[in-house]
């Protein structure tokens, strides 16, 4: 059984600022320390931040998953992150996958839309455990994201997450 779901956001800023949060590790990063409730701890296992890179998250139940960058293209502001490991594929889901895409406004160069996607695939035997799946925690990850982006729009550091 294949499933989808998709929610996006028009932001004030400019699609290369929100893609400096959105297309890296900063977004883990400011979910860890403002989200402590979704995300208890992210460790980066391999990786810069580009594609192959692979996290850990540490979430409530003292469950984890792991995940990796599978692409990062700054040129076209997308990003696919695959579960490898752990949360949804401890039950009985054969793919669970979060593309986040920054999408310019051609009508306002100070303006985007954030849109992140949950594809998933989960095994017929399972199949009720696709109403497990939902996008509100990372609806709450955009909009950490995007009121870090309001807060500091006009400076030119990001969040320090050490």
């Amino acid at each position: 059984m294949f499933g989808r779901l998709s929610e996006e956001i028009e932001i004030k800023v400019a699609a290369n600022e929100a893609w400096k949060i959105f297309g890296a590790l900063e977004l883990g990063h400011l979910a860890f320390h403002q989200l402590s409730d979704i995300i208890h701890k992210m460790e980066v296992l391999e990786g810069d931040g580009g594609a192959g890179t692979v996290i850990k998250l540490s979430l409530p139940g003292n469950t984890y998953c792991k995940e990796i960058f599978k692409v990062v293209d700054h040129k076209k502001r997308v990003k696919i992150a695959e579960l490898i490991e752990g949360g949804f594929l401890d039950m009985r889901f054969t793919f669970y996958q979060v593309r986040i895409e920054v999408i310019e406004n051609a009508k306002d160069e100070n303006s985007c839309t954030v849109k992140f996607t949950i594809e998933y695939e989960v095994k017929e035997d399972a199949a009720a455990n696709a109403s497990l799946v939902t996008i509100r925690a990372y609806v709450t990850m955009m909009n950490v994201g995007v009121d870090y982006l309001a807060k500091n729009k006009n400076k030119s550091f990001f969040y320090n997450y050490k």
